[in-house]
């Protein structure tokens, strides 16, 4: 589209997401979390702050950052299951996309293995997804996506599909 064309008084559509930035408790906690349970790997660390950047598989220079808050209080005994429809005004959940079904079923396997709570699985029409919680009780949905042709003719449907694997 030439500068002519271009539409002052609409938005420009955006690229994607580029990363997102959590406020967390117990930076040490959230570290393990985030490259021990997802498999980020840390990328760099802004040490005046505490704050640490993670990247996945892709090349870029970070998809994720922690961020200690300076006082936290006291922790929670435990922390409450990711719920499909929140309590509280903020982020519900990240989705973090896995290469394909393959990676999926390895990732299930070494949570389970882990030990780490699953919250909920679903099928959905275009992704199949796990929820799990860090430690700071944000949600995390794990997931592959399926392939184009199964969701791109109608994606209200492939959104309103819900299918409890029997797993």
């Amino acid at each position: 589209m030439s500068g002519a064309e271009r539409d002052p008084q609409s938005p420009v559509t955006p690229v994607g997401l580029s990363h997102l930035v959590l406020d967390v408790r117990d930076i040490e906690a959230s570290h393990r979390f985030w490259t021990e349970i997802v498999g980020f790997r840390q990328v760099g660390e802004v040490e005046a702050m505490g704050m640490r950047f993670y990247a996945g598989s892709r090349f870029t220079h970070h998809e994720l950052a922690l961020v200690p808050i300076r006082d936290p209080g006291p922790a929670p005994a435990e922390v409450p299951p990711m719920q499909p429809v929140g309590d509280h005004v903020g982020v519900n959940h990240v989705a973090i996309q896995l290469p394909d079904r393959e990676a999926f079923e390895r990732t299930l396997e070494f949570l389970r293995a882990k030990g780490v709570r699953i919250d909920m699985r679903l099928n959905h029409g275009m992704t199949h997804s796990v929820y799990i919680t860090d430690p700071d009780g944000n949600g995390v949905e794990l997931l592959y996506d399926l392939p184009a042709e199964a969701w791109q003719d109608d994606v209200n449907a492939a959104l309103n599909r819900f299918e409890i694997p029997g797993d």
